[in-house]
């Protein structure tokens, strides 16, 4: 398989770069990473994609090297949402095209499947499932209490990185952590590792990346370009979806997956990856792009 190709788009907000994998006439697929990541974490599963006919194309989202910082300062979901669309477009507006989002790229999923202008065909999440779609109370008071203690646990980062002027200084030391942290025990993780710092190689970047965190836990406004998108971004898909999940994420726990199939359109689907932790495309790639492939019809 060769190398990716290094693209840039002039999209109308920001100068977004890219990798792309496969013919420029395959079926889109969208591939949106999330943090402590970057795109090249699609590299394990974007030749099983291109094998069966697809273009994959995996941008480098606002703030991650080489995209710049955003230039309006904005990290809402409503924005990265909004890059995305404006992406699809600059692509040419494919009617059949997949959007894939891990972590941060799942949240754009999720919320674009919410979205009634969503541009995709299909919409896969992948290690974070629609927020709105978590079934709190089936769990009973004493297991819920329990779950929630072990999550706020995991969620340590999110309540750290609210503090100023900190985290963007030791957010490089906070990446390893958390890629061991959240991947199976005995995980290879040197090369995830490195591919994110290097996106993230200056306090402006790390700063930009924190600053996802920011505006998500500070109910800060989103510019007014993009409150139209905003406002969906925690509300359930009204189009079917996919979401996997690793069997061993240490980020988020798989508890929260009972349920969520009965609050997802009909044709939706939500299946664990065993052997995968978070980072599920780089830890069980195969299992991965049979469940995508599957749910797609493509054989």
């Amino acid at each position: 398989m060769a190398d990716p190709e290094l693209i840039e788009f002039d999209l109308p907000r920001l100068r977004m770069s890219a990798l792309a994998w496969g013919p420029s006439d395959g079926r889109l697929a969208l591939c949106v990473h999330g943090f402590p990541d970057s795109a090249y974490s699609w590299g394990r599963l974007a030749p099983l994609l291109v094998a069966k006919g697809f273009r994959v194309v995996a941008p480098f989202t606002r703030g991650y090297s080489p995209t710049g910082p955003a230039p309006d300062g904005d990290y809402h979901l409503g924005a990265l949402m909004s890059d995305i669309i404006d992406l699809h477009t600059h692509l040419g507006r494919p009617a059949d095209a997949v959007l894939v989002g891990h972590d941060w790229g799942a949240f754009t999923a999720n919320g674009l499947a919410a979205y009634p202008g969503s541009p995709f065909g299909a919409h896969i999440a992948m290690a974070v499932p629609p927020i709105r779609a978590f079934d709190n109370f089936s769990r009973g008071i004493a297991q819920n209490l329990r779950t929630t203690a072990i999550q706020l646990r995991r969620s340590w980062y999110v309540l750290f990185f609210q503090l100023p002027f900190v985290p963007e200084r030791v957010v490089h030391r906070v990446i390893p952590r958390l890629w061991k942290d959240w991947s199976p025990r005995g995980a290879d993780m040197h090369e995830g590792v490195q591919a994110t710092l290097a996106a993230l190689p200056s306090i402006t970047h790390r700063r930009a990346a924190v600053s996802y965190y920011r505006s998500m836990v500070r109910f800060t406004r989103a510019a007014t370009q993009y409150t139209g998108l905003h406002r969906y971004r925690f509300k359930l898909p009204r189009v079917p979806i996919l979401v996997l999940h690793g069997e061993q994420d240490g980020a988020i726990q798989t508890e929260y997956l009972d349920g969520v199939i009965d609050s997802l359109p009909p044709g939706s689907r939500v299946e664990t990856i065993p052997g995968a932790g978070h980072f599920l495309q780089v830890d069980q790639p195969a299992a991965v792009s049979e469940a995508i492939l599957g749910y797609l019809k493509v054989s």
